[in-house]
């Protein structure tokens, strides 16, 4: 596509309607996770109109930068993860065939330089001992079999850092403060990251080791380069709740702050520029994806500046009980996997039949049709009442296996279904 049309396209931003629970910020994680795109979730109601107190819109620009940031590094270390093992195995080597150095004579006081003392002496180069190559071969050798997991190495570990002042007073608007704060002292002998020596075993040491030899060999300066680049072309904002900032009526009370809000992110939606400690970004292109309920108001009550940025427009039906044996069963993370996989950790080989899928599926649309519809998380409140009495003797149990069966479902379940009291506290 050509240059002058692409920047010409607007994106299509999508509102999804739909009752809780039916799935709605999954399609847009999944979305994200397809195109490999960075994502950030916010909550509209999270957002105060400009002078009043709660997040700036332009916040979340600045947070899907940060998932960039995080994004970018993270496939460039993977990049270099076999070359930072190496030369965490050539460290791990030396520190461990390095003979015990003598006892070092005290330093000397630190010499006072101006009334804030950041000047320190500087202190003297150390040469590494020498060590004989036949040693850190059979070094090398033992390390690589396995046999020195167990020794202690002494490793420089970085000591977490940061800002007291932006910490104490860190929110919206505190990016530029914070920036030009770490401009500033990082200039200063002293007041950069600090490090700490500690003894930990060979196995510990080396993770510590790879991550500090990846850190160094990716470019930062590439990674937030890439980071601001990827958010412009490819990253999703999903903006949920964005009903309940729908005004409903005339403009007076409450629903005057709620079109403000509307008004304030208007022109992130459309396309402007963001300030951030990684440089400007464009929203221009950027994918907003809206979802709210909208039981009480409608998408008609929002703004109509806003509503024609959100062309393309899904309604979500609500889930029925072949839609709860799918989740069940289905997906990668289904719930009885997880349930499978924790009480495998006590020696418990957790099973369900077909039958207590199809159970616990009607059990879960039957309860979402007496109380609140709260869609798919209603799986969880019932599987978590079916297996409380296994989870509370799985380690008393020992290793044996154990079958959910239907009747297992209906005997557990069905007494608490039918007092409704009871269940309004369980289910």
């Amino acid at each position: 596509m050509a240059a002058d049309i692409r920047d010409e396209i607007a994106p299509k931003n999508i509102i999804m309607i739909g009752p809780t629970g039916v799935g709605k910020t999954e399609i847009a994680r999944r979305l994200a996770k397809l195109a490999q795109a960075p994502f950030v979730k916010v909550e509209a109601t999270k957002f105060t109109e400009v002078g009043y107190v709660g997040r700036d819109v332009e916040s979340m620009i600045r947070d899907l930068v940060e998932q960039a940031i995080e994004l970018v590094r993270s496939e460039q270390v993977e990049a270099v993860t076999t070359r930072a093992g190496q030369l965490a195995e050539d460290r791990l080597v030396k520190l461990i065939a390095r003979p015990p150095q003598a006892a070092k004579a005290p330093e000397a006081p630190p010499q006072n330089f101006g009334p804030f003392n950041f000047a320190w002496p500087a202190k003297p180069a150390e040469s590494e001992p020498y060590v004989p190559e036949s040693e850190l071969s059979e070094t090398r050798r033992r390390l690589r079999a396995g046999e020195l997991e167990d020794r202690l190495v002494e490793v420089d570990v970085d000591e977490p850092g940061g800002s007291p002042l932006v910490s104490m007073f860190g929110g919206p608007g505190m990016e530029d403060i914070e920036r030009k704060m770490g401009e500033m002292l990082g200039g200063l002998p002293g007041m950069k990251g600090r490090t700490k020596r500690r003894s930990l075993r060979v196995q510990e040491a080396r993770k510590i080791l790879e991550q500090q030899e990846a850190e160094r060999l990716i470019d930062m300066d590439s990674v937030k380069r890439l980071a601001v680049e990827r958010t412009e072309q490819n990253g999703i904002v999903f903006l949920d709740e964005i009903d309940k900032i729908a005004s409903r009526g005339g403009a007076h009370g409450p629903d005057v702050s709620r079109e403000g809000v509307q008004r304030d992110l208007l022109p992130v939606v459309e396309g402007s520029t963001v300030s951030t400690k990684y440089g400007p970004v464009k929203t221009d292109h950027i994918l907003f994806i809206a979802a709210g309920a909208f039981h009480v108001s409608a998408v008609s009550d929002l703004i109509p500046e806003l509503q024609g940025r959100f062309p393309v427009r899904v309604e979500l039906e609500s889930l029925n009980k072949a839609d709860f044996v799918r989740i069940l069963t289905e997906p990668r993370n289904a719930l009885t996997r997880q349930y499978q996989a924790l009480m495998a950790t006590e020696g418990i080989a957790l099973s369900f039949t077909a039958g207590a899928v199809e159970a616990l599926a009607g059990y879960a649309a039957e309860a979402n049709e007496r109380a609140e519809n709260i869609g798919a998380r209603r799986l969880h409140t019932i599987l978590e009442a079916l297996l409380d009495d296994l989870s509370f003797r799985a380690s008393e149990m020992g290793e044996q296996e154990v079958v959910i069966d239907e009747d297992k479902v209906r005997s557990t379940l069905a007494p608490i279904l039918a007092n409704e009291d009871l269940a309004k506290y369980i289910l």
